[in-house]
């Protein structure tokens, strides 16, 4: 019974190294940038732009009270002395409403964008796993896995682009072509 127990450790070492020796040429390896690939497509950047311009109005709205906050503390702290009481009083109630207006402001942004993401990403997720598993099965790669979770992986075995282009041609994004003139804010 011991030398039983004494050759199966030595007979699963085995089978694994014989394994080991056997599996990596078989299995063929890809990686990608998940995030990097969706982010990177036309439909996200045309969301993006989208939502920038649908929230313009607003967080403009937002930087003028930022501003006037910020006049309006320098008038209560470089004139302190010289305001009287009530015009003192006026100033920072000014101040706490405008702050107010801000903070509701941002919140309402804030609530605005993440609806917007919420809608899109998953879905865009959803189809990029679509468009990796058929460049898989194009290119004979057995497992795809993403480079959050690879220690290492050669720059050759990335399929990032490939797979944001694969994204881009199966889901083209209407009127994503941005101006090439338009800066970026």
């Amino acid at each position: 019974m011991s030398l039983h127990m004494g050759f199966r450790p030595f007979v699963v070492c085995f089978a694994l190294l014989a394994l080991s020796q056997i599996a990596p040429a078989q299995v063929k390896v890809a990686v990608i940038d998940t995030q990097k690939a969706v982010f990177e497509t036309a439909e996200i950047k045309k969301a993006d732009a989208d939502l920038q311009a649908t929230l313009k109005p607003r967080n403009d709205r937002a930087l003028q009270l930022n501003t006037e906050l910020q006049s309006i503390q320098q008038q209560l702290q470089v004139n302190a002395s010289k305001l009287t009481q009530q015009q003192s009083d006026d100033l920072q109630s000014d101040g706490q409403r405008k702050q107010r207006e801000l903070t509701r402001l941002q919140t309402e942004l804030t609530e605005a964008a993440d609806a917007a993401r919420q809608e899109v990403i998953p879905k865009c997720t959803l189809r990029m796993k679509e468009v990796v598993k058929k460049l898989a099965e194009e290119k004979g790669v057995d497992l795809v896995m993403d480079t959050q979770v690879a220690l290492y992986f050669k720059p050759a075995m990335d399929i990032t682009a490939d797979a944001t282009a694969a994204y881009n041609k199966a889901y083209p994004a209407a009127g994503a072509a941005a101006p090439a003139g338009k800066p970026d804010r």
